[in-house]
């Protein structure tokens, strides 16, 4: 898209915006007063989910009258129950044929699939629906025979749904409400191509509903090609979510980096820790292991399986550090994570606020903190100057009480979890973090090229050797 038909864009959205918020009807202060079914009133209750969330509010009426909806903005407002409620409330009754769902919610990872899977599926089960996730990493043939059982709604990543179309699996043309989550970032992954094979299969009278952090580019060609006099919404949680995050940036000396690191992942309570790389991921996660901290990797070369369980141990306490690449920066909700430590510094504004909306969610509290290396400072201040974040900036070193007092820092107990002898704990003066590999992760992305190993890897091979021999093996 050129750059004078994206200005026209921007110009048809802003109009479009403005003619929908002066049609929208009124909000609503519960959801009884949104005309819901009453089985999802139950449930709903069940669930104790009373109040809803302003863009559930705002949006559900809209979503119920059959309306196009367009939102604006990050993760953790409550998307979900705005656009799931009413694409339920209008399917139920009705019965899915065979291989053709009735609904469906495009959505760009595994993740974010099962966790609104999950979220629906009381909502699903109150009124009889059935509803199936398709997602690649695991049986497509399983995925086909729910399908031909047949699933009213169907949530699922662009790759497996077009991969199950293909063979026949699946038909689109009875899909009477499309949704795509996270627009922005099925874009960003080259998921675009798809998107639009896939919308173009469904019912051109249908109801379609978008949600993305950012209209820009190829996301405003879907915008212009597909919704219709969309009810334009806010989503972005700036005022609520965003005001209840402390923003830490930390300056570290580099050969202390790996200790600091390591202390705030020994904290009592869990902690999600980023980084550019696979290879960064997997060297960190043992790292931490090996100094006591029940530690776990999350990335996009994980199969499906273990990314499940990853998930399922961090959610309930086996896992207190959840080492990762941006694969878990959007759609992965955690209740009461209250910190994010971004090991390697974001580099773009969007990935830094999506990294730290996974804490200060459902209306909580938490802390952001970002290490940095001095030659970091001026690339690191300049993304917080985009993404409107003003953080506090604090020299530290490990072992000090202010990394304590923020972020619940202590001294790691060295005792090594996956067998063999414990490892010392790293000292002040080894060697910096050398976990960075040179290749960020993508969604299926090679891994980078492993970097030199550092002191602490090679002596922690060679206990794990010596361990070996002692033992016979």
């Amino acid at each position: 898209m050129s750059e004078s038909a994206r200005a026209d864009a921007r110009q048809r959205d802003e109009a479009s915006e403005a003619s929908g918020a002066a049609s929208a009807p009124p909000t609503a202060a519960s959801f009884a007063e949104l005309g819901l079914p009453a089985e999802l009133l139950r449930a709903l209750d069940e669930h104790g989910v009373t109040v809803p969330f302003p863009i559930q509010a705002a949006a559900l009426p809209n979503a119920l009258a059959g309306r196009d909806v367009l939102g604006r903005g990050r993760t953790g407002s409550g998307k979900t129950l705005a656009f799931g409620l009413g694409m339920l409330a209008r399917t139920a009754g009705r019965r899915a044929q065979p291989k053709e769902p009735l609904a469906l919610v495009l959505v760009p990872t595994r993740e974010l699939a099962q966790q609104i899977g999950e979220a629906l599926t009381p909502y699903v089960e109150a009124l009889r629906l059935r509803l199936a996730t398709v997602v690649g990493g695991v049986s497509i043939g399983r995925q086909a025979a729910v399908l031909r059982d047949g699933a009213e709604i169907v949530v699922a990543t662009p790759g497996r749904l077009h991969d199950l179309i293909e063979s026949k699996g699946c038909r689109l043309g009875r899909v009477r409400i499309a949704v795509l989550d996270e627009a922005d970032q099925m874009c960003d992954m080259g998921f675009l191509p798809q998107v639009t094979e896939l919308l173009d299969q469904v019912r051109p009278d249908g109801q379609r509903m978008l949600f993305s952090a950012t209209l820009d580019r190829d996301v405003d060609e879907l915008v212009q090609r597909y919704l219709r006099d969309p009810a334009v919404h806010s989503v972005d949680p700036s005022s609520s979510a965003v005001s209840a995050i402390e923003h830490h940036v930390f300056v570290v000396h580099g050969p202390d980096r790996y200790a600091v690191t390591t202390e705030i992942a020994a904290r009592d309570g869990r902690v999600l820790l980023f980084l550019d790389t696979k290879h960064g991921v997997d060297q960190l996660t043992r790292h931490l292991r090996a100094s006591g901290v029940a530690a776990a990797a999350l990335h996009s070369g994980k199969s499906q399986p273990q990314r499940t369980r990853t998930l399922a141990q961090f959610k309930n306490g086996q896992v207190t550090a959840l080492v990762a690449t941006n694969v878990a920066a959007r759609g992965l909700h955690i209740d009461d994570l209250d910190l994010v430590v971004n090991v390697d510094p974001a580099t773009d504004p969007k990935d830094y606020l999506h990294r730290a909306g996974r804490t200060a969610r459902a209306g909580r509290s938490g802390t952001v903190v970002t290490l940095v290396l001095s030659g970091q400072r001026r690339e690191t201040s300049q993304v917080m100057t985009d993404a409107d974040v003003a953080p506090t900036v604090t020299k530290v070193r490990s072992g000090e009480a202010e990394l304590s007092r923020i972020t619940g820092a202590r001294t790691p107990s060295g005792k090594l979890l996956d067998g063999g002898p414990s490892v010392p704990r790293p000292k002040n003066h080894n060697a910096p973090f050398r976990g960075l590999g040179s290749t960020k992760d993508t969604q299926g992305g090679a891994g980078g090229r492993p970097s030199r190993k550092s002191s602490e890897a090679r002596k922690l091979a060679e206990a794990r050797k010596a361990a070996r021999v002692r033992r016979g093996g």
